[in-house]
């Protein structure tokens, strides 16, 4: 694979509807995790309107439902199913895994919270970092031979720009030793999305496996944000720090783009933002992507870390 930047005729405008204009989609299997509201719905409606047999992955089987039903109206003849998957408890990680049947096309590691009060899971371990990344790690991994068995498969980790802000708190990843920041808590998480996307490209590149990490833009209203009382004025359009604030359907474009489009084929590893390859991070702009984010060192000592943890937490 080419090492240079990858670019599309796509930008921060684009909706993710506009990214699947013209694939077929056809026969391919998907799963959306959070696609019960936000841009995972948005996700999973562009994939199964460009054919796609799709799985709403969902706490709230509700609102999948009827995300679901307005997929099947809008695009008449879609294939679309809810499934029940709560991120931060393995047990319904475990049950959603283990029930798959047949090979895996596509997997939208897309459900996320942010900013949460301290919240910790049975284990002990800090919710946000549980449910955006050990969740994730242990459904992707769960999943890895259906995703092996479909040859050309893609994994497309949701990420965040306030990875930026953050660094792994290797030594006290849970806050076991120090006051609970649900800002650090929150960039850390987002962080070990991209170190995942890193380390899992390279154990897979043989299966396959194609896994890259994205940032959506700033996109407010959606369920997101419901721990944060107003928008932040770096959410107004004439924000100047360099982030793209969207709606919904722009939201989704690059987790469509890199769940689907064929200018990606191939492509493994990579961080994207408004639906082109990332640059490095600049100091003073919401965009790019840190170097400690792609370091592959820290990415392989994440992966150890966190399956260390699935590991420990099963044999109790």
């Amino acid at each position: 694979m080419s090492t240079e930047r990858v670019t599309t005729p796509f930008g921060p405008a684009t909706t993710a509807g506009e990214v699947v204009a013209g694939v077929d989609l056809t026969g391919k299997k998907a799963i959306v995790t959070g696609a019960s509201s936000g841009i995972g719905a948005e996700t999973a409606r562009a994939l199964a309107k460009a054919g796609a047999d799709v799985t709403l992955a969902v706490r709230d089987i509700a609102g999948g439902e009827k995300v679901a039903a307005g997929i099947e109206e809008s695009t008449g003849d879609a294939h679309v199913r809810v499934a029940h998957l709560d991120l931060s408890d393995r047990g319904s990680i475990d049950a959603f895994a283990t029930s798959w049947r047949g090979p895996l096309d596509i997997l939208v590691d897309n459900a996320g919270i942010m900013a949460t009060p301290e919240r910790r899971t049975p284990e002990g371990w800090e919710m946000q970092f549980a449910t955006n990344h050990l969740g994730h790690f242990a459904l992707t991994l769960g999943l890895y031979d259906a995703l092996a068995a479909a040859q050309h498969a893609r994994v497309v980790v949701v990420s965040s720009v306030g990875h930026v802000n953050g660094d792994i708190i290797w030594d006290d990843v849970h806050f076991e030793k120090n006051p609970y920041d649900e800002w650090k808590a929150y960039s850390q998480s987002k962080t070990a999305n991209i170190l995942f996307a890193v380390e899992a490209a390279k154990r897979w590149a043989g299966d396959g496996i194609a896994v890259n990490a994205l940032n959506p833009g700033r996109i407010w209203g959606t369920r997101l944000s419901r721990h944060m009382s107003a928008p932040p004025a770096s959410f107004e359009p004439e924000s100047s720090d360099g982030v793209s604030v969207k709606d919904i359907p722009q939201g989704a474009a690059t987790s469509a783009l890199l769940a689907a489009s064929p200018l990606v084929e191939g492509v493994t590893g990579r961080y994207f933002e408004d639906c082109q390859e990332a640059s490095p991070h600049t100091p003073g702009l919401r965009r790019g992507f840190a170097a400690y984010a792609v370091d592959p060192e820290a990415a392989a000592r994440l992966w150890r870390m966190s399956l260390d943890m699935i590991e420990d937490a099963a044999a109790r």
